[in-house]
């Protein structure tokens, strides 16, 4: 049995059932606080964090040239552009949060939802979450031991102080994790700019691009698609948009195209003042290009690096849990996790659930070898929710679609994420094979938690009751989900947290 909030309102009216009408402040759910202007910085201060000042290095080994490396900088930002009106039809269409999750649950059914969910938690957010505060942390640290390397042991306690700040602003309030995100979005691209003026300036007078030799194309793509990651994070959080139907559209179309602008100019501004040779040997390429461009302002720059990571931080710490409190509200996790916070009206329990395995990953994790990692299962789930979109089209082509994406972008930007997942099992097997089978985990997971409770009737005890989730035909016992917590210990975590069901139903 889960317990509800005790609340002392003043006397007012009761409802048909006996019950006092509570007020709209009372009601316990994630409230539409996101207006046009949080939701456009909420996806340039998500996209905007280490990539662009870690990537290109990547990108550049990977693509073997300057030219072609400028071109997967701007291929990227384009394929990224499509993704992101994709995932606007998506966001208008359903208005659920979760994201991927979410649409691949209403248009390829439960198991590529579930083990979206469980790569989310297992790996995908720990491993970003990871790379992005190493970056933070190594843009702290350095610039007080240069020219000598900093310790490691260092960077990574920075790293998790880093993540722990950010994991606190978003369990206190949503206005405040809004309101912080908003603020360092202005100042990365304050730093974003400061780099692209000194570099415009001297491809004016005469600047040249030095040009090497092609190699490993796919992972120049990966390396720049990960710079780009990030336009999906606002749909995790489409109920708490102000009128998703306008406002999400607009906040992507905006946000990606003023992305992509500034960050060809970037990698353009780069090349002004370094040759290849040089990016490839610098671990903190936007500092070398300050020593060079701009001497009076270098030590300002590792500053305001740190910044935009930090801002990247919280826009995924912001928007993953919200993944993981829709999956549980739709059965596919334990119930605790679908509680908000009877006061803060945060999803607590999730954002805690997924901290100490960020810790983990941020104390064992390098940089490069994480981007990899990630980004095949990513992409993978991402292709399959666009997959499922064109398929959700052709059954049901009276649904209402408040903004709607030609098919050729669909299709084209579809076929182009699955050849790049294919081509990456190729270029790098280790890292893409073991996020593959990392994935593939959550079958067996799935069919014994999930589509048919096989757990023992004494464990079944101890972890509480089952139930039969929304999409399942009424009747199909082989279908009920388990709860995967213990009941006890379950009420004991609801009590300790404050936090109660949400009490507005979604659809």
């Amino acid at each position: 049995m889960l317990l509800r909030p005790v609340l002392s309102p003043p006397a007012r009216g009761l409802l048909e059932d006996g019950e006092e009408e509570k007020t709209e402040d009372e009601v316990v759910q994630l409230r539409r606080e996101i207006g046009l202007l949080p939701a456009a910085c909420f996806i340039v201060g998500t996209v905007v964090g280490s990539g662009i000042f870690i990537a290109p290095k990547g990108v550049l080994v990977n693509s073997g040239s300057v030219g072609l490396s400028l071109l997967v900088w701007l291929l990227c930002g384009v394929l990224s552009l499509c993704g992101a009106l994709c995932y606007a039809e998506l966001g208008t269409t359903f208005t659920k949060s979760g994201g991927h999750y979410t649409y691949l649950l209403e248009t390829l059914g439960p198991l590529p939802a579930f083990l979206r969910l469980w790569s989310e938690c297992l790996f995908i957010r720990p491993a970003v979450t990871s790379y992005v505060s190493l970056a933070f942390a190594r843009y702290v640290v350095e610039p007080f031991y240069a020219p000598c390397v900093a310790p490691m042991v260092l960077i990574k306690l920075v790293s998790i102080l880093g993540l722990t700040f950010v994991v606190a602003i978003n369990c206190w309030s949503v206005t405040m994790a809004s309101r912080t995100q908003i603020t360092l979005t202005f100042v990365k691209m304050f730093a974003l700019v400061l780099i692209i003026v000194p570099g415009v300036v001297a491809l004016a007078k005469g600047g040249r691009v030095d040009s090497l030799t092609l190699h490993r194309l796919p992972l120049a793509f990966y390396n720049g698609l990960y710079a780009y990651g990030g336009w999906f994070y606002l749909n995790y959080i489409t109920e708490e948009v102000i009128n998703p139907n306008r406002n999400i559209p607009l906040a992507i179309i905006f946000s990606m195209v003023t992305v992509t602008v500034c960050y060809v100019l970037v990698n353009v501004a780069y090349f002004t003042a370094m040759t290849p040779a040089e990016l490839l040997l610098s671990d903190a390429v936007a500092v070398t290009f300050a020593n060079r461009a701009l001497q009076g302002m270098a030590s300002v720059i590792p500053f305001l690096v740190a910044v935009s990571c930090l801002g990247a931080l919280n826009g995924g710490i912001f928007s993953s849990p919200r993944m993981l409190f829709v999956g549980a509200r739709e059965g596919h996790w334990p119930p605790i996790f679908s509680m908000i916070h009877i006061r803060r009206r945060t999803p607590l329990p999730a954002v805690l659930f997924l901290y100490p395995l960020m810790v983990l990953m941020s104390t064992t994790g390098e940089i490069y070898e994480l981007i990899n990692f990630v980004s095949f299962s990513r992409w993978l789930f991402i292709a399959m929710a666009t997959l499922g979109l064109i398929i959700h089209r052709r059954r049901f082509p009276d649904h209402l679609r408040p903004f709607q994406v030609p098919l050729a972008v669909v299709g084209t930007f579809t076929a182009v994420c699955f050849f790049i997942v294919g081509l990456s099992l190729y270029s790098d097997p280790w890292n893409t094979g073991i996020s593959c089978a990392l994935t593939l985990t959550g079958i067996p997971v799935y069919y014994v938690t999930v589509y048919r409770y096989c757990l023992p009737r004494w464990l079944r005890r101890i972890f509480g009751k089952s139930h039969l989730p929304p999409f399942h035909p009424k009747g199909r016992e082989d279908m009920k989900i388990s709860v995967m917590f213990p009941d006890y210990f379950s009420k004991q975590l609801q009590i300790l947290l404050e936090v109660s069901q949400q009490e507005v139903k979604t659809f």
